[in-house]
């Protein structure tokens, strides 16, 4: 069985000179061309339920691609723009057997045939195992990287009675046989979510972090800067939002990041030529409010599509 299936979406037409980005894509790209990115879907929150959060984020992946495929490309960078999204291709969907460590396992398969040939995937979770999955394409492809998580939860938690989940993506990858895991740098930590003894775990595995009220622009493009390896894969998890604007999530934050620094945050993930790829995870459209959430997943792909169109 392959380790993908096709996905599609319809897309409203529009005029001519309105093109949509679901219009776009692919649109440069011959059947056996090489893409400059690629758009992968992992559709389980088994991990998740395993952590004792509320099940949903399985139907992110299509939540976020119906509203990303309505936007319009960057009207004032349009042909920029267009370029990328044209040279872009969605693969589709990691095909999901509901058992965490596997489907991790295939998504990395998937992963690491494309950062190999210098494709960037740029992944839509799923719950936040997604990330251990992401990384283990790294580890599959034998390539070192450094991480960084924009988050209200380390998720350096322990395996449960063996098991994967959500919360532990980040323990698997430092602690992961492959020492493919450089650093590990989080950002937008609730300090009333997170356990003094996952914040010294990070420290003495060599990474750094920042609580909530210490995450902002220039904190963030810091931590962007504050490793030495040659890659950067970067995670998003949408709880670290403001409930207010991301009501739709897994485990909603009461204190979160504002959407402004979370979308240039995502933008500057994709003008940063260290990053090699990205995921975004924990939407959960079964809580979401008239799409809210699911917009500004997609408005942060958006972002992350713009700031990669100005790589030099």
């Amino acid at each position: 069985m392959s380790l993908l299936k096709e996905v599609s979406i319809d897309i409203p037409k529009t005029a001519d000179n309105d093109p949509r980005i679901g219009q776009l894509i692919e649109s440069n790209l011959g059947k056996n061309d090489t893409p400059r990115a690629v758009i992968i879907g992992f559709p389980s929150d088994k991990g998740v339920t395993i952590n004792g959060g509320r099940a949903g984020a399985a139907d992110a992946p299509e939540a976020i691609r119906k509203q990303l495929y309505k936007m319009t490309p960057n009207p004032e960078t349009h042909d920029a723009f267009v370029d990328v999204i044209g040279n872009m291709r969605d693969v589709g969907d990691i095909n999901i057997h509901y058992e965490v460590e596997e489907d991790q396992q295939n998504l990395g398969k998937v992963i690491a045939g494309f950062l190999e040939e210098g494709i960037i995937p740029i992944i839509l979770g799923g719950g936040h195992e997604t990330a251990f999955g992401h990384f283990s394409g790294y580890a599959e492809a034998g390539l070192k990287t450094a991480i960084f998580n924009l988050d209200a939860h380390t998720d350096v938690r322990p395996l449960k009675k063996g098991q994967a989940h959500s919360g532990s993506p980040f323990r698997q990858v430092i602690e992961h046989e492959s020492e493919c895991g450089e650093m590990y740098l989080v950002a937008g930590l609730q300090p009333q979510s997170v356990a003094q003894s996952h914040l010294h775990y990070i420290k003495e595995s060599g990474g750094e972090y920042l609580l909530r009220d210490e995450t902002n622009i220039t904190s963030i493009s810091g931590l962007f800067h504050q490793h030495e390896s040659e890659r950067l894969m970067v995670t998003f998890d949408m709880d670290a939002v403001d409930q207010s604007q991301a009501p739709g999530v897994s485990a909603p934050c009461v204190n979160g990041l504002p959407s402004d620094l979370w979308l240039t945050a995502a933008y500057l993930a994709g003008r940063n030529e260290q990053v090699t790829s990205f995921d975004l995870s924990e939407v959960n459209p079964r809580h979401d409010r008239d799409n809210q959430t699911a917009k500004l997943a997609a408005v942060t792909i958006w972002n992350f599509l713009l700031g990669l169109s100005e790589r030099k």
